[in-house]
């Protein structure tokens, strides 16, 4: 384990839990530094001062809050330390409520809290247990940085774990992301369900950030001086084509089946597309989301089919302007 972030207690009622803070995550991406080309030498950041142009040292900055364009206000460290913060040494415990009742979006980082020392032994036990037949998660109040956070307490694995939350006013309303006015049947909400029945999964354990694993292939190649490997070919989108829904749909399907080895059930039918009004929020539903844009089987097909019937067409038109050309010739 990493060494503590934060050493306090957890506040349950009027029982004290000894705990240590350490980061349930870490960070596996790949990180590059900024380099000269030239000669690949360092490029740092240097901070300084845009009054006098001179690079500072760390000891010579200090924090100040902008009122206006024309005055700061200096605080130091010491200010913010004497601002009276009940919860600086605690994470207290302030209701218990039903997991599915937070939204997801609330949640930021996530910490494991260790017991300190053996005195916290038992009543960390008691806490985790409680929580585990209750069904609830906790909801805490927690200060870290001279700031006053939310946290969630929940168990993972016999650990109570605490996540750290955004208070209520720093989500944003999302009420004028979504389309309004869409026209769906049922049949295809009804394969739009099929098709998260066809790819769910009990468990996301086995993936794999695919992106960090071709960045590494790439580094080692490099190092090595050996040949860079080739790109994988991806499919090429048509931007802002209109797609048959219920077509996207059966092919996805039949796709997700067919990637677990079930029997695909026949090809996906191409249905007529209903007239429809242009308007933004139309556009949007009938992008072909759910197939990201991609051309599917069938609507190859159909594209085939009409391509063919072009050609033949045009074969028949220069056909009879032949035999209408030899005539004239021969009169």
């Amino acid at each position: 384990m990493p060494r503590p972030l934060w050493t306090g207690a957890i506040s349950f009622g009027l029982v004290t839990i000894p705990v240590k803070v350490v980061s349930a995550t870490q960070d596996h991406s790949i990180h590059f530094r900024q380099v000269h080309l030239e000669d690949l030498g360092r490029v740092r950041t240097r901070k300084v001062c845009e009054l006098d142009g001179e690079a500072l040292s760390q000891d010579e900055i200090g924090k100040g809050y902008e009122l206006s364009k024309e005055q700061t206000v200096p605080i130091t460290d010491e200010e913010l330390d004497r601002i009276p913060l009940p919860t600086a040494k605690a994470i207290e415990i302030v209701a218990f409520v039903d997991a599915d009742s937070v939204d997801p979006i609330r949640i930021s980082d996530s910490y494991y809290l260790a017991i300190d020392g053996k005195v916290a032994e038992k009543p960390y036990t008691l806490l985790r247990r409680a929580l585990e037949r209750s069904d609830k998660v906790a909801v805490a109040k927690f200060a870290w940085h001279n700031r006053e956070r939310l946290g969630l307490l929940r168990v993972r694995e016999g650990a109570i774990v605490l996540h750290s939350m955004r208070w209520p006013d720093e989500i944003r309303s999302p009420e004028s992301l979504a389309p309004r006015e869409v026209e769906l049947d049922d049949d295809e909400i009804e394969r739009a369900v099929q098709l998260t029945d066809s790819m769910a999964l009990d468990s996301i354990a086995g993936f794999r950030d695919t992106y960090r694993d071709a960045l590494e292939e790439l580094l080692t190649a490099k190092s090595e001086g050996k040949e860079l490997p080739e790109p994988a070919e991806g499919e090429e989108q048509e931007e802002g084509k209109v797609v048959d829904l219920m077509a996207a749909l059966n092919a996805s399907v039949e796709a997700a089946k067919e990637s677990r080895g079930e029997d695909g059930g026949g090809e996906a039918t191409v249905h007529e597309m209903r007239p429809r009004k242009k308007t933004a929020s139309t556009k949007t539903a009938s992008s072909g989301k759910p197939a990201a844009g991609r051309k599917t089987a069938a609507s190859r097909k159909a594209t085939g089919q009409k391509a063919g019937a072009k050609k033949t067409t045009a074969a028949k038109k220069t056909t009879g302007a032949k035999r209408t050309a030899r005539k004239r010739s021969a009169s």
